[in-house]
Protein backbone atom coordinates (compact mmCIF):
# COMPACT_ATOMS: atom_id res chain seq x y z
CA UNK A 1 0.00 0.00 0.00
CA UNK A 2 2.99 2.71 0.83
CA UNK A 3 4.28 1.86 -2.71
CA UNK A 4 0.92 3.21 -4.20
CA UNK A 5 1.36 6.33 -2.23
CA UNK A 6 4.65 6.57 -3.35
CA UNK A 7 3.72 5.91 -6.79
CA UNK A 8 0.80 8.86 -6.39
CA UNK A 9 3.58 11.16 -5.25
CA UNK A 10 5.97 10.77 -8.08
CA UNK A 11 2.80 11.15 -10.35
CA UNK A 12 2.21 14.51 -8.97
CA UNK A 13 5.67 15.82 -8.64
CA UNK A 14 7.35 14.70 -11.28
CA UNK A 15 4.72 13.87 -13.98
CA UNK A 16 2.39 16.54 -13.62
CA UNK A 17 4.64 19.33 -13.75
CA UNK A 18 5.86 18.23 -17.36
CA UNK A 19 2.89 17.44 -18.49
CA UNK A 20 1.40 20.90 -17.91
CA UNK A 21 4.95 22.89 -19.32
CA UNK A 22 4.64 20.76 -22.51
CA UNK A 23 0.76 21.65 -22.68
CA UNK A 24 1.78 25.03 -21.94
CA UNK A 25 4.42 25.35 -24.66
CA UNK A 26 2.21 23.67 -27.57
CA UNK A 27 -0.66 26.02 -26.51
CA UNK A 28 1.79 29.31 -26.76
CA UNK A 29 2.34 27.89 -30.23
CA UNK A 30 -0.99 28.09 -31.06
CA UNK A 31 -1.40 30.89 -30.03
CA UNK A 32 1.29 32.67 -32.13
CA UNK A 33 -0.10 30.30 -35.47
CA UNK A 34 -3.36 32.33 -34.61
CA UNK A 35 -1.89 35.72 -34.41
CA UNK A 36 -0.02 34.67 -37.54
CA UNK A 37 -3.45 33.72 -39.48
CA UNK A 38 -4.99 37.14 -38.17
CA UNK A 39 -2.19 38.94 -39.74
CA UNK A 40 -2.67 37.16 -43.22
CA UNK A 41 -6.15 37.96 -42.86
CA UNK A 42 -5.99 41.00 -42.50
CA UNK A 43 -3.21 41.76 -45.10
CA UNK A 44 -4.81 40.06 -47.55
CA UNK A 45 -8.08 42.14 -47.09
CA UNK A 46 -5.50 45.19 -47.96
CA UNK A 47 -4.78 43.46 -50.51
CA UNK A 48 -8.02 43.26 -52.43
CA UNK A 49 -8.01 46.91 -52.48
CA UNK A 50 -5.04 47.44 -54.80
CA UNK A 51 -6.50 44.86 -57.14
CA UNK A 52 -9.51 46.56 -58.12
CA UNK A 53 -7.89 48.58 -60.99
CA UNK A 54 -6.24 44.97 -62.49
CA UNK A 55 -9.13 44.73 -64.70
CA UNK A 56 -8.75 48.32 -66.15
CA UNK A 57 -5.16 47.77 -66.33
CA UNK A 58 -5.59 44.43 -68.39
CA UNK A 59 -7.90 45.81 -71.02
CA UNK A 60 -4.55 47.81 -72.20
CA UNK A 61 -2.37 45.11 -72.11
CA UNK A 62 -2.93 44.29 -75.98
CA UNK A 63 -1.72 47.85 -76.82
CA UNK A 64 1.41 47.19 -74.75
CA UNK A 65 2.33 44.11 -75.71
CA UNK A 66 2.11 45.19 -79.73
CA UNK A 67 4.40 48.55 -78.69
CA UNK A 68 6.84 45.78 -77.00
CA UNK A 69 6.56 43.56 -80.02
CA UNK A 70 7.64 46.64 -82.38
CA UNK A 71 10.54 47.65 -80.21
CA UNK A 72 11.80 43.80 -80.03
CA UNK A 73 11.15 43.24 -83.60
CA UNK A 74 13.58 46.64 -84.44
CA UNK A 75 16.02 45.50 -81.57
CA UNK A 76 16.17 41.80 -83.13
CA UNK A 77 16.74 43.50 -87.03
CA UNK A 78 19.60 46.03 -85.70
CA UNK A 79 21.13 42.79 -84.24
CA UNK A 80 20.91 40.95 -86.97
CA UNK A 81 22.51 43.73 -89.00
CA UNK A 82 25.66 43.59 -86.97
CA UNK A 83 26.27 40.06 -86.40
CA UNK A 84 26.34 39.69 -90.31
CA UNK A 85 28.80 42.51 -90.88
Amino acid sequence: MALWWVGALALLVVVLPVVIALLNRILAAVERIRDAGDEILADGGGLNDDLEPVPGLLATSDETIKEVQVGAVRYAGSVQKLLEG
